[in-house]
């Protein structure tokens, strides 16, 4: 493990654990609110692939109803904003709040702050042998695809992008990565990745 490899996952144990007991009211009224809005479960669970291909249980709060997996023809399962699934409460909570639970996944070892985004493991016999290489790094909450474009951005495109990262990576790209995901919200442009990304 290099010394910045090393350093990254004591950021990541130190900001998940710090992030989880400053979250913790917030997530305790989510939780609330979700079980109040439509019956089910708090978390949704579902089977992501992690490092080396291993799959893990990647959690998040529930922000849909229980209904059959839909896939796009591009192979990617993004939502529309207005799909009839959707619960009230998780409108509020998709792509932000909904992904607090992940704090946990990095606490067991399965996530980064900053990582690929993993996709499920039904998926991977859609990968090219070239594009398994996505599974070298530990997945995250945040990545650099999420800061280009979300998932407007083609599944395709974002499997390539996840790879650039992965060729690319330094410290000071996920700090980047991380300052551009806290002012999205906030409709705030920071950086533009050219550095990292191929023209």
């Amino acid at each position: 493990m290099t010394a910045g490899y090393a350093l990254k996952r004591a950021l990541d144990y130190g900001l998940a654990a710090a992030g989880l007991l400053a979250c913790a009211p917030a997530m305790a009224a989510i939780a609330v609110a979700i079980k109040i809005d439509s019956p089910g479960r708090v978390f949704y669970v579902q089977e992501r692939l992690g490092r080396g291909g291993r799959t893990f249980r990647l959690l998040k709060f529930r922000t849909m109803r229980d209904a059959p997996i839909r896939y796009n023809p591009d192979g990617s399962t993004r939502i529309d904003p207005a799909d009839d699934r959707v619960t009230r409460v998780g409108r509020y909570l998709r792509g932000a709040a909904d992904e607090l639970p992940q704090l946990i996944n990095i606490l067991r070892g399965e996530m980064s702050i900053v990582g690929p985004r993993p996709d499920m493991a039904s998926q991977r016999h859609l990968y090219t042998a070239e594009e398994e290489r996505k599974l070298a790094a530990l997945p995250g909450i945040t990545s650099l695809a999420i800061v280009r474009g979300r998932t407007e951005i083609p599944w395709k495109e974002r499997v390539a992008i996840d790879m650039q990262y992965i060729e690319r990576w330094s410290l000071w790209l996920d700090a980047r990565i991380v300052a551009q995901t806290l002012a999205m919200p906030l409709g705030l442009h920071l950086f533009d990745f050219g550095d990292v990304l191929e023209r």
